[in-house]
């Protein structure tokens, strides 16, 4: 069922997660203070994103917390015109959350 506005709400199924990576994610600096561009080929980097909405079946992820994950596994989507990735929770190989259960004490 639309809202008033004609936009319908967006449900995640199963083990899905939507996330939106920060805009400022794009250009970076080393320590040294080199500019690296968001174009500039990097190995095996992994990506920080904000969890946006998670489907039914993900158990370790919440809305609002950070996760870390391979930008080469992911899916791009556009939703009223504001970009979005789909991953997977498996595809997940950290949470930066401000809750604190079951972590391994650890803070990034």
């Amino acid at each position: 069922m639309a809202t008033r506005d004609g936009k319908q709400p967006i449900t995640m199924l199963s083990d899905r997660l939507l996330v939106q990576i920060p805009q400022a994610e794009g250009e970076r600096r080393s320590r040294s203070g080199i500019l690296i561009p968001a174009t500039a080929e990097v190995g095996k980097r992994l990506a920080w994103a904000e969890v946006v909405a998670v489907g039914p079946h993900v158990r370790s992820v919440k809305a609002d917390d950070y996760v870390l994950f391979n930008p080469e596994d992911r899916y791009e989507v556009e939703v009223r015109g504001e970009e979005y990735l789909i991953l997977r929770e498996r595809d997940i190989h950290a949470v930066a959350s401000d809750r604190n259960d079951n972590g391994t004490g650890l803070y990034l």
